[in-house]
């Protein structure tokens, strides 16, 4: 067998077969692996000159053998792999070399098998197998004997006393000489067991009887119970069949559903009977109040906020238990602005009767409960917006390592994001979340019992019963998925699936359960996982993850190159990583004494998933929120006072060091709308040694489109892809294309054979010049902008991915945009792509989505107390952030400019050019983030505005951003001079904005200050897929640069309307940028280097 052979790897990487070729290093090395793109297909990889040739090696129809070598050498067909190996060391076979040196793969770290994870072992028997093995030299009557003697013998030890004498007497002529015919029966190839049968109906006599009569009657109460009558008697489904002849344990499991059915269709009927539709309340959530306070002529107030969600009103109250001022129905609340500098501070714009816009600043009494208060406005107009499917959902994720122990009766605070760490306020307790994703670790119930506990600890919190979508499970490693009854017909394209990597990768005690369905026009998908454990095992680990992402199916089997991590618009990866603390075990107490004073930043930088992550091992681009709460792992049971972090064992003491062993981390799409608004772990919850941990997610979904064009009338859209260039790390000698996925297109479009170029540092670069027209299959812009490209970098030779990527179409939303996304393949990074992308499509205003409802507003440190601030500041935001910033983010250096991931390179052709004054710049016509256009000069005084992001603490990011927005006036110095066709870059509307509070943010240069002593702006964060200019922003907040001094504008108080025409002081004029600032901006059709 080739599983023997020195040069078969079996199912390793691409990537790693050219490393162990390079590592070899002589002419004529080779190995084979399993191919990647066809099942039961080799690789033959050699070596050659410092290249790696790839040739595929195809079974025909009579399983045979047969290289894909060079054209006019004969076909040869081989029965084995070794016999092709051995006529493949001649010469002149059709390979660049023949075959010399076999290389050995590198020796995989195993795992210890660890017995309190294994599953139940079989009762050990009493006879050996020879005394029921058939035999040649032996009659059948010797095994027959064997057995009844020994099943006899195992009778007179058990007490028979508690059963009937009828029962006793059956058994024992059972195994006296009916089991000796059952025996007969399978020697001659019937597997009925006749004496077995008969046995059972003996024993069981009076259960079929009962049985008969049972479910006829059960039958027509379950009728009775249905919402939807039978509108005639002829269509009545038929009643369950009592036949007896049917097994008993078919029978009791017919009953065992029934009464399942039962108990749901009478628990839906007294749920509906008491006020609830589909299992939700009429009125479920109350009236919350909130004590802030309210400026007056420099005067704090006191004041009261009452949302009463469920009529849609937000009443201001002068004091908690006066009377009602005056009230703002939902439809007359446009915008929530949140203050980034002080996180208790929020301005509600509001319209009044007479049509004015106002706004009203208030500072709450913590970060929390100024979110709360948000959620709650969230929620009140996404319930009176009368759309017709949600824009915006929100995604519990919990995991937990049960321990093997059963639940505590009590888990809310789990539910309810109650603990450690970024957790919810209690004014958002009422408020339930669409979907809960629950998953466990040595879990000791099976998932009958795990379900329903889980939907009546839902049940009581949100009086909502919960469907379930989904539920699979490998040994104790489980995910349930359940989601809100309303839902149930938005979910399609469900799959679930679990991959083994315990022992030799074939138990398992360790791996990972995974389910997938779609939402409306959204991909979700959740991976639970129970890693290696031990500190020693990290690269043990590594190769965990690195198998669950190659072998978990779940997903659109259409793409098949692709691997989970680019088959989702949104992937949650949960569960025990394992990963642990890296000191050294006699640091113990000093690092329970870190955690008893809070002090995790220490610990958290000896981390070993965040240092896997930082340094791209494991988890490339994913994301992960900042950890706020203390080790999750390793307690005393019963009480979370004390780690238990010494384990004796016959080998000696095993330490297991207080650790974040319970992740939860994400990665979605570029240009979608995520935020994460709790990620913490539970305080009192200590039946296992770990505690659970929960996330929190407000999500953006894409509705199943109508278009509302005429068919018949609406042009034909097209998207074009130009200028593609790609860079691939490897040394693979072979040409590419490049395939075009997305459920948008018609079909995959594959491109021509690039161009390639070596270079020495190993790496290839591939141009692809020929414009590509993608047709979708619907032209409506507002479709389309929701729609990503999938993009994969394929060889001609074995038809293997050497690299993904992904564009959103967002970002080409007004004109040609150019981009830069980096290409990963099986979680590596795998090279870069450059590219233009341009839609053709007609004009459409975009619909206002309830995540624009929710700004963030960077404070202005001269004039910050607000009122006399211009309205247009919070009322025309132009969308300068990024949504989900760590989509494809992997940075890399090219002199003095760091690229990560994508970039844009094209100037606005609308923007003041060197030479030109801002004054030219003022006429151009921009979009706000909700489509709405406003002019230049309205857009210079606008604040530094970011949709949607984290209260108090930004989302923290292990990955790279994968984006670099150029500096637009920079930009230009690198155009050429005087081209009137050079297409403009677009001001894409983009939604969220996620940064980290422990890493500096720079702005984007304003338009009115000079740019020539200015560094390239390199956000910390940025989006994967496209690239575009940014509107300008104040260099005011520039961190180092010199504040000018402004006047400080006049003070608009309490509720006085807001003069639309108040203007800020004029700045100093716009300087010509030189050409030093930023030499290494790449033009169009080039890569950067």
């Amino acid at each position: 067998m080739q599983s023997s052979q020195p040069w078969y790897h079996s199912n390793i990487t691409r990537s790693k077969a050219e490393d162990l070729l390079s590592k070899a290093a002589r002419d004529g090395s080779f190995l084979i692996r399993d191919s990647e793109s066809i099942q039961g297909a080799y690789a033959l990889c050699v070596l050659y000159q410092n290249c790696v040739y790839t040739y595929r090696i195809l079974p025909n129809e009579d399983k045979k053998l047969s290289v894909q070598a060079s054209e006019g050498v004969p076909i040869r067909f081989f029965t084995v792999l070794p016999e092709l190996v051995e006529a493949y060391y001649n010469p002149n076979m059709g390979l660049v070399t023949h075959l010399q040196y076999a290389v050995q793969g590198e020796e995989e770290l195993d795992e210890e098998q660890e017995s309190n994870s294994l599953p139940p072992q079989l009762p050990p028997r009493n006879f050996s197998t020879n005394d029921v093995k058939d035999s040649d030299s032996k009659s059948s009557e010797q095994p027959c004997k064997s057995l009844s003697e020994t099943f006899q013998m195992r009778l007179q030890s058990i007490d028979l006393s508690v059963i009937p004498d009828e029962h006793q007497k059956a058994i024992q002529e059972y195994f006296r000489t009916s089991i000796c015919l059952d025996v007969e029966q399978i020697q001659n190839g019937n597997p009925n067991l006749p004496g077995l049968k008969k046995l059972m109906m003996s024993i069981c006599k009076n259960l079929y009887s009962d049985i008969s009569h049972v479910l006829p009657s059960l039958e027509v109460f379950s009728k009775a119970l249905d919402q939807q009558l039978c509108p005639g008697v002829g269509q009545c489904p038929k009643q369950i069949s009592v036949d007896s002849g049917q097994s008993l344990s078919f029978r009791l499991e017919q009953l065992t559903k029934l009464l399942y059915s039962i108990e749901d269709k009478a628990r839906f009927s007294i749920f509906e009977s008491v006020g609830l539709e589909g299992g939700h309340r009429k009125s479920l959530i109350p009236l919350v109040m909130f004590e802030v306070k309210q400026e007056s002529l420099g005067i704090p107030t006191k004041m009261s906020l009452k949302v009463d969600v469920e009529s849609g009103k937000l009443f201001f109250k002068k004091s908690k238990d006066g009377p009602e001022d005056k009230y703002f129905v939902h439809n007359k609340i446009l915008q929530l602005v949140k203050s980034q500098k002080m996180h208790t501070k929020l301005v509600i714009v509001v319209e009044t009767e007479k049509e004015k816009v106002l706004r009203k600043e208030f500072v709450f009494d913590d970060t929390k409960k100024r979110e709360g208060f948000c959620q709650l406005l969230q929620q009140m107009k996404n319930k009176h917006s009368g759309k017709p499917e949600p824009d915006m959902i929100s995604v519990f994720v919990g995991t937990w390592n049960m321990g093997n122990a059963g639940p505590p009766h009590n888990m809310k605070s789990w539910f309810q994001c109650k603990g450690q760490g970024k957790t919810r306020d209690d004014t958002a307790d009422h408020i339930p979340h669409d979907f809960y994703v629950i998953g466990t670790q040595e879990d000791p119930l099976n998932e009958r019992e795990w379900a329903d506990t889980l939907k009546g600890v839902l049940r009581n919190i949100t009086n909502i019963s919960f469907k379930q979508v989904a539920i699979h499970t490998l040994w104790s490693i489980r995910i349930v998925v359940l989601a809100k009854p309303e839902h149930e017909n938005r979910i399609s394209h469900l799959f679930s699936d679990s991959v083994k990597t315990g022992i030799a990768n074939t138990l398992g005690n360790k791996g990972a359960v995974g389910v997938s369905f779609m939402f409306n026009g959204t991909s979700f998908g959740f991976v639970n996982s129970h890693l290696t454990s031990g500190s020693e095992k990290k690269l043990r680990r590594n190769q965990n993850y690195t198998s669950i992402l190659r072998f978990l199916n779940l997903g659109d089997k259409k793409l098949n190159p692709f691997d989970i991590t680019n088959r989702f618009t949104h992937l949650f990866w949960l569960g025990d990583l394992n990963y642990r603390v890296e000191f050294p075990s006699t640091e113990a107490e000093y690092i329970v004494t870190k955690i008893k004073q809070q002090q995790y930043q220490e610990l958290l930088c000896k981390d070993q998933l965040g240092m896997e992550m930082n340094d791209e091992k494991v988890f490339l681009h994913f994301e992960e929120e900042e950890i706020m709460f203390a080790p999750t792992y390793r307690f005393e049971r019963d009480t979370r006072e004390k780690y238990a972090y010494t384990k004796a064992k016959a080998t000696g003491t095993k330490y297991n060091l207080p650790s974040w062993c319970d992740r939860v981390l994400r990665k979605s799409y570029p240009l979608v709308h995520v935020v994460c608004q709790a990620y913490g772990c539970t305080n009192d919850i200590m039946t296992s040694d770990h505690s659970p941990v929960f996330a929190s997610f407000e999500v953006g979904v894409a509705s199943q489109f109508v278009s509302k064009q005429d068919p018949n009338s609406a042009p034909q859209g097209g998207i074009q892809i130009m200028n593609c260039v790609a860079t691939l790390l490897t040394k693979s000698k072979t040409k590419f294309f490049i395939e075009y996925h997305s459920s948008c297109l018609e079909k995959t479009v594959k491109t021509s054979e690039g161009e390639n170029t070596e270079h020495s540092n190993g790496s290839i670069k591939v141009w692809f010049g020929n414009q590509v027209t993608l047709t979708p299959i619907i032209s409506d812009p507002e479709y389309l902008l929701d729609q990503h490209i999938l993009i994969c970098v394929k060889s001609t030779d074995c038809d293997e991915s050497y690299g993904e990527g992904c564009v959103a179409l967002r970002a080409a939303q007004f004109c040609y945009t150019e981009f830069q996304v980096t290409l990963t393949h099986h979680g590596e990074k795998t090279g870069s792509m450059t590219g233009g992308i341009q839609l053709q499509t007609s004009e459409c205003k975009p619909t206002e989505k309830l995540y624009d409802f929710i700004k963030i507003e960077k404070d202005d440190p001269v004039t910050s107390k607000g009122k006399g601030n211009d309205l247009n500041k919070s009322a025309n935001i132009l969308a300068h952030d990024i949504s989900n910033p760590s989509y494809a983010g992997v940075t890399y250096k090219s002199g003095k400019l760091m690229d990560k991931g994508w970039s844009y390179s094209m100037p606005p052709k609308t923007l003041a050019t060197a030479g030109q004054g801002v004054k030219d710049s003022k006429n151009m016509n921009i979009r706000s983030p909700t489509g709405k256009p406003c002019s230049m000069e309205e857009d210079e005084k606008m604040s530094e505005m970011f949709d949607n992001p984290l209260y108090d603490s930004m989302a923290k990011s292990h990955g790279r951003s994968n984006l670099t927005l150029l500096d637009p006036f920079v930009a230009i110095s690198k155009s050429p001079d005087g081209d009137p066709d050079r297409p403009p870059v677009p001001t894409p509307r983009i939604r969220s904005f996620t940064c980290s509070e422990n890493k500096s943010q720079t702005p984007i240069p304003s338009i009115s200050h000079s740019s020539a002593q200015k560094k390239p702006v390199v956000p910390s964060r940025s989006d994967g897929g496209t690239a575009h200019s940014r509107p300008p922003l104040p260099a005011k907040s520039r961190p180092g640069m010199p504040e000018p001094q402004t006047p400080k504008p006049r003070d608009y108080r309490d509720s006085s309307e807001l003069p639309s025409k108040l203007r800020p002081p004029a700045r100093p004029g716009l300087s010509q940028p030189t050409k030093d600032v930023h030499p290494e901006v790449p033009k169009m059709g080039r890569s950067v280097k």
